[in-house]
């Protein structure tokens, strides 16, 4: 199992002024591969460019597998996203990933986007694989229409990106399953992944003739003795997302009344367990986030033991 963490984290926001955020971003990626941290992860915000900081990531740090979770479709035409994953996936020298998901309604209502949003998401993949396999696309569907007038030449250099999928209920799990090569289960615990999730990937796959996909969970947690003040910061950040029904059902099977209690908040024992579980339950890969809901000092002894964990056998 690969053990990645996702940037950036809280401190992001607390930035002195005048502090470059790329330059910060580069530091925090340097340190984690400092600490023997596998996969760097960028979320992108409305901020900075996460495929830009990637590549630039990829191109400082060989051996480092950086990848997107995730990048929203809804700003961004299928022929942009490509040119901007096969230009990363140059700059990484073919180790870069690409996670992308449909995020959350409002937003892309402030894109102009109306359109059914599970049609949406499989006409935009659709054209995309065939961006990042082939150079070229010519769909036209119910709500995209892409085309490309010259072929790229950006994917001979090096192998497409994976193409990585946000997943919650069934629907966007059939989607990854038929069309991706990859799931990111979001506010997905280990007993849901292993009795939901990997399932219904697994028998999609095989009605589509396709290869089970990949499951990388995402987990938010910290290694800390302030439990509380974690627990607290850590659910400013997750519980709004269980508010919408999709994650709401995913809490639901998991027993659980808010989405924080997915946090992985403690001692090193206690992360280390973690991560067992989900191995257990069927995970190919984690990505922690959140490793900044403690002090700086709790989010250094976070990295070092995924680091360790990675040495150990984990990654």
């Amino acid at each position: 199992m690969r053990i990645g963490v996702a940037l950036p984290t809280d401190y992001y926001e607390q930035l002195t002024p005048g502090v470059n955020p790329v330059d910060y971003l580069l530091d925090q990626a340097h340190k984690l591969a400092e600490c023997g941290v596998p996969a760097i992860w960028l979320t992108q915000r409305f901020d900075y460019d996460a495929l830009a900081v990637a590549a630039l990531i990829g191109r400082e740090l060989p051996g480092i597998t950086v990848g997107t979770a995730v990048v929203p479709i809804h700003p961004r035409h299928p022929n942009a996203l490509a040119i901007q994953a096969h230009t990363a996936q140059a700059a990484c020298r073919g180790r870069f990933e690409l996670g992308l998901g449909l995020s959350m309604p409002d937003i892309a209502a402030g894109y102009g986007n109306t359109y059914p949003r599970i049609r949406y998401l499989r006409e935009y993949l659709t054209a995309l694989r065939e961006l990042l396999h082939t150079g070229a696309v010519d769909h036209t569907g119910e709500t995209l229409v892409a085309r490309s007038s010259a072929l790229s030449m950006m994917p001979t250099v090096h192998s497409p990106a994976p193409l990585l999928l946000a997943t919650s209920g069934p629907l966007t799990l059939r989607v990854a399953a038929e069309l991706a090569d990859g799931a990111l289960p979001l506010l997905t615990g280990p007993n849901t992944l292993a009795d939901f999730t990997i399932p219904a990937l697994a028998r999609h796959a095989e009605a589509a003739g396709r290869p089970v996909p990949r499951v990388i969970s995402i987990v938010g947690g910290v290694v800390t003795a302030d439990l509380a003040g974690a627990r607290d910061r850590a659910a400013r950040q997750m519980n709004r997302y269980g508010e919408m029904p999709a994650y709401r059902a995913l809490l639901d099977r998991e027993n659980l009344s808010e989405a924080v209690q997915l946090a992985v908040i403690g001692d090193e024992q206690t992360l280390a367990d973690a991560v067992t579980r989900y191995a257990e339950a069927g995970a190919d890969e984690l990505i922690f986030t959140l490793t900044a809901s403690g002090s700086a000092h709790d989010e250094a002894r976070t990295w070092a033991l995924l680091g360790e964990l990675s040495k150990a056998g984990h990654a």
